[in-house]
């Protein structure tokens, strides 16, 4: 089947199978690897990616469903050179390891701070569980929360006056 799927802004017309699951579509078909496949199971979260603003794991979304609506990668947070906070606050606080988790949880942090009507005033409780469907085997979570943290707080500097 042909689909039209806009991805980081751009559509993208390919034929695919009817089964074809949204990670690999954009694995495979465009050639973003930046999501993981990880678990199988969809209970990892390394393979999340935000639909129409959205955290939503593309492991269990078929392809053919996201026609029509708006994918974003960890490859689309990056404008014109400059990162994303999201991604600043994990370079400067550390919030990785093995980085294998990190696309997804980037993209569930994104999803989570577009939401929050302050997110300067989130709890360390309440970080934790936004992103309690992101498993990350390397760290104890403290330097994944803190870097969510500087990514709020830098957001909240860059806020016009």
């Amino acid at each position: 089947m042909k689909v039209t799927i806009n991805v980081n802004g751009t559509d993208y017309t390919r034929e695919i199978e009817p089964r074809t699951l949204l990670v690999h579509f954009l694995r495979d078909d465009l050639g973003l690897t930046g999501t993981h496949w990880g678990c199988d199971t969809s209970n990892c979260g390394a393979c999340v990616v935000l639909m129409d603003g959205e955290a939503a794991k593309s492991c269990t979304v078929l392809a053919a469903t996201a026609a029509g609506h708006r994918i974003r990668t960890v490859e689309g947070l990056e404008v014109d050179g400059v990162l994303d906070p999201i991604q600043q606050g994990f370079t400067e606080e550390h919030g990785l390891q093995c980085g294998f988790c990190t696309s997804g949880m980037m993209m569930t942090a994104r999803a989570f701070l577009d939401a929050a009507p302050d997110p300067t005033s989130l709890t360390d409780e309440e970080i934790r569980e936004a992103i309690s469907g992101q498993i990350c085997r390397c760290t104890g979570y403290a330097t994944i929360v803190r870097s969510i943290r500087r990514a709020a707080e830098t957001e909240k500097e860059e806020l016009p006056a």
